[in-house]
């Protein structure tokens, strides 16, 4: 009897330690469902919790030795791995986001597509706004999917844009609709776009935080990061009459180009720059410090383009590793899923 009495105390023990781990693991996945309630109410998410694998930031996150133009809209810089938010400056703030659009088409035809399709451009793809950055396609002429992908990213051409959106939907205002649905199943859910490339409308407009969640989903693609990393491109173009014409884009990106050099221990990979008279200057970027740890960082509304690097050098000079320290960061007014954010 007496044996069998202890037999039952162990297993009332067991049992009870059983119940409390339960409802310490539903606490904490009742915090995150909450934040992603609240933040994401327009996303069901099935599976693993959303936020764990994500910088969550609900409120601004000042950090040492970081100045910024007082002209600036938004700033922001996340430890991918670290799943930390370093800065953020207005980070929610909805803005208008230029060229950085055409991360979302990036992804998309990179989801979607097939890059060795031959696709025609159109006549509605070369009927871009004569203010646009272009890539120089000409109605008629073919290039393979891969190829509009460069020059959708490298000279930021609009007319690249209209081709994939056409080639991947069908339609321009088809695409659109998938852009919003998958920004919106990104979580990316303070963004609303209404064509392919960033060109202004009032209605077409993004966060810092939600290029952050395009972009971070984007750099999980290796040809995605082939792209944005690459400082040209050439490439071979057939001509409605069967002739071939060879083109060569440059990257506009001053840190993949080599015109602006990087902080100490900071390595650039790549990135997209987007400017309107409305948006500003706008650069959104992937680099790593010096042990290869990836970070996002993203700036919008600049003034000028002088200003918008001299802002980004400041940010990515703040990076761990950067100056050869840690840097010394400040965050305010941290309610949000805490355990997402252990130092």
């Amino acid at each position: 009897m007496r044996c069998i009495d202890k037999k039952r105390r162990l297993l009332s023990i067991i049992l009870i330690i059983a119940i409390l781990s339960a409802g310490c693991i539903s606490k904490k996945e009742k915090l995150v469902t909450e934040y992603e309630t609240t933040n994401y109410d327009r996303y069901l998410y099935e599976g693993e919790l959303f936020a764990n694998q994500l910088c969550v930031s609900n409120e601004n996150v000042s950090l040492n030795d970081f100045e910024a133009a007082s002209s600036l809209h938004a700033a922001a810089l996340f430890g991918v791995d670290q799943k930390k938010v370093f800065l953020s400056e207005h980070m929610h703030d909805r803005l208008f986001p230029a060229s950085t659009t055409k991360i979302l088409t990036l992804y998309l035809a990179l989801k979607y597509g097939t890059l060795s399709d031959e696709v025609t451009v159109s006549k509605n793809a070369v009927s871009v706004p004569s203010d646009s950055s272009v890539a120089g396609l000409r109605e008629g002429e073919q290039l393979t999917l891969e190829d509009l992908l460069y020059g959708l990213m490298l000279p930021s051409g609009n007319d690249s844009a209209v081709a994939i959106a056409e080639h991947i939907s069908g339609s321009v205002d088809a695409f659109v609709q998938l852009m919003n649905q998958e920004a919106n199943a990104l979580g990316a859910t303070n963004s609303h776009f209404v064509n392919p490339h960033g060109y202004h409308d009032k209605d077409h407009y993004t966060t810092a935080y939600d290029l952050y969640l395009i972009f971070n989903q984007g750099i999980q693609n290796e040809k995605f990061v082939d792209i944005i990393s690459s400082p040209s491109y050439t490439t071979d173009i057939k001509e409605p009459d069967g002739s071939v014409r060879s083109v060569t884009w440059r990257q506009s990106n001053l840190f993949v180009n080599g015109t602006r050099t990087t902080p100490e221990n900071v390595t650039v990979v790549g990135g997209k720059t987007g400017t309107t008279d409305e948006a500003g200057a706008c650069l959104v970027l992937y680099e790593q410090d010096s042990q290869s740890r990836p970070y996002i960082s993203v700036v919008m509304g600049a003034e000028s383009k002088n200003a918008l690097y001299t802002t980004m050098d400041s940010l990515l000079s703040t990076i761990p590793g950067s100056h050869n320290e840690s840097p010394i960061y400040i965050v305010k007014n941290l309610p949000y899923c805490q355990f997402c954010h252990k130092d």
